[in-house]
């Protein structure tokens, strides 16, 4: 049985594709875009999800879309009767407009000769939430586990939490727009000067150079319930009949207003200019947004906990990509054993309705877990050497047993390496397909990577790449981390043998690496380990204020324009 998947006309838009439900190829569209947060149709990651299946768009039995406008229709009623002229447009397009919905039909149309009404056929709405639920509990190990979604908002709920057993997910509660912890961290993003879509990372980063001596003024502009839930003072805010989120129609980008009020910026001072140096103030305050999402997090996953008894958690949605306060999960609630999927975000949504249909619709059994995020574009030598040959461009092929040797020496000796090894990964985080990479020993590799590549803010850290097996030997805590999502201290003796790596509060957001699981990064890690005792490699992700690379020829161009040392693609080696 063939399930398509896809996140269509929301940001972070993907697709993915499940045979005998297991995942064949999942890709975000802005890989080929070379868009950020595109949020059109995905037709070309769809297009490369039927290739890698080797099937065609007729085909597939069941297509499955992250939304449902229907969803939580007396909410969106109820919503629009209290504010009933300046919402009405808002709800209009953005809840209540199936247009883009029903115009998904036609959009495929473009890619098959199939019959409208046959592929209309095959078509299942999934709520956002219940995507987002779907996409970490049924490709988690857990048979039994609570779930939580939480993000700024979709379909209408900004929370939802969840049980999950065997292949059926029973929500047990949900929070509603605008009652969002999402639009909570996103109103600091933007007082804080950082005013783009998805720039929330960089208030996290922010964070360990201040105190959190803020936190007491944020209850009262969020308040935790009795419930293990919460609601906003929404007059701290935009009023939310102005709406938040809107999509451009062409260039199909998503754009948030600012989302605070007058009344935070009475509370917090002016708005910092995004220019403007950041002064200790700013430092304290994205530390207590920070401490204060932990907590909040926390406080729904025990009231989750005292709802269900369980203790082992799936989490996802945009705030499941806050990876601090995933790596404090089990040392302030009940749950000792978290999964998060390598596309929490919503680019998962494709993931999630996929499997949701597989599983809790159509009824079928559980299939392994998933714990690789490698879905995406591969590239053999020959295709590599076209791209080079086209751009007259010198490169050395290097046989299998001498390439790790090779580049690992020249990691020792202050090299800075773009490594483009196999399937790319789905979700926002390089994982060894798609990455630049240091020595994590130097104390001048944060500012060797900001000087010849990534040219971003200094207070922004860089993640250890370790072998599974080294975790504990580094890491105070010892867990399964495939997917760079959480976040824990180092020990304090380690902290001088890895300081490019080692965060100004000595933490790490590691990622546990698996030999079974990414056999050729294992083994360049290992390489270098033997020859420095150390089985650790900085990493980042392989672009310069854009998408991830996805193909030989946008390494190439990265690699041109920027100062790095050596570029590895498969087997071929590039060299300045």
């Amino acid at each position: 049985m063939i399930v398509l998947g896809i996140n269509a006309y929301h940001a972070d838009s993907s697709a993915a594709i499940f045979k005998d439900g297991v995942m064949i190829a999942a890709t975000e569209e802005e890989r080929f875009r070379r868009i950020k947060h595109w949020a059109g149709f995905p037709i070309l990651a769809i297009e490369f999800c039927l290739r890698e299946a080797g099937v065609s768009l007729e085909q597939v039995d069941h297509i499955a879309i992250g939304r449902d406008p229907k969803a939580k229709m007396w909410n969106k009623l109820l919503f629009l009767s209290k504010h009933p002229f300046s919402s009405f447009h808002f709800v209009k397009d953005r809840f209540f407009n199936q247009k883009k919905v029903s115009s998904i039909e036609e959009e495929f149309s473009k890619i098959s000769t199939a019959d409208i009404n046959i592929i209309k056929q095959k078509i299942h709405q999934v709520e956002h939430h219940r995507s987002h639920l779907a996409s970490a509990f049924f490709a988690s190990p857990f048979d039994e586990a609570a779930i939580l979604s939480i993000d700024g908002s979709g379909d209408f709920s900004t929370t939802m939490i969840a049980v999950g057993k065997g292949n059926c997910i029973d929500v047990i509660d949900s929070i509603d727009f605008p009652h969002s912890l999402g639009i909570f961290y996103t109103a600091f993003t933007q007082l804080l000067g950082f005013p783009h879509y998805g720039d929330e990372y960089k208030v996290m980063g922010l964070a360990p150079y201040g105190n959190p001596i803020y936190v007491d003024k944020f209850k009262d502009i969020l308040h935790w319930t009795e419930d293990g839930l919460f609601t906003l003072d929404l007059s701290y805010f935009r009023s939310p009949s102005k709406g938040f989120v809107t999509y451009g129609d062409t260039d199909h980008l998503p754009i948030i207003p600012s989302l605070f009020g007058q009344k935070i910026i009475d509370l917090f001072a002016n708005v910092r200019a995004k220019e403007e140096p950041l002064t200790q103030f700013h430092k304290d305050l994205a530390a207590s947004v920070q401490r204060f999402t932990e907590e909040t997090i926390f406080h729904i996953l025990r009231g989750l906990h005292k709802r269900t008894g369980l203790t082992k958690l799936c989490i996802a949605g945009g705030v499941a990509q806050n990876s601090v306060a995933n790596g404090k999960i089990t040392r302030n609630t009940p749950f000792t054993e978290v999964y998060i999927p390598s596309a929490g975000h919503d680019a998962g949504i494709s993931m999630g309705a996929a499997q949701y249909v597989y599983h809790q619709t159509l009824k079928q059994p559980r299939v392994d877990a998933i714990w690789s995020a490698y879905t995406g574009a591969k590239f053999s030598n020959e295709e590599i050497e076209a791209v080079l040959k086209e751009n007259n461009i010198s490169y050395k092929k290097i046989e299998e047993e001498l390439l790790y040797d090779y580049v690992a020496g020249r990691l020792i000796n202050a090299g800075v390496i773009g490594w483009f090894s196999g399937r790319a990964e789905f979700g926002p985080r390089a994982l060894g397909a798609r990455s630049i990479l240091a020595d994590p020993r130097r104390n001048d590799a944060k500012d060797l990577l900001n000087a010849k590549i990534k040219r971003r803010e200094s207070f922004r850290p860089f993640a250890p790449s370790i072998l599974k097996e080294y975790v504990d030997e580094y890491f105070e805590v010892n867990d399964v981390v495939p997917f760079m999502e959480k976040v824990f201290p180092i020990k304090l003796e380690k902290h001088a043998s890895i300081p490019a790596v080692t965060h100004a509060d000595g933490t790490g957001r590691l990622q546990s690496v698996d030999k079974n699981v990414s056999p050729r990064y294992y083994r360049l890690i290992d390489t270098f380990r033997q020859k420095t005792g150390v089985p650790i490699l900085l990493n980042t992700s392989f672009n310069e204020n854009e998408p991830i690379v996805n193909s030989p020829q946008e390494a190439l161009d990265c690699f041109l324009r920027t100062s790095m040392d050596m570029l590895v693609m498969e087997n071929i080696v590039v060299e300045r």
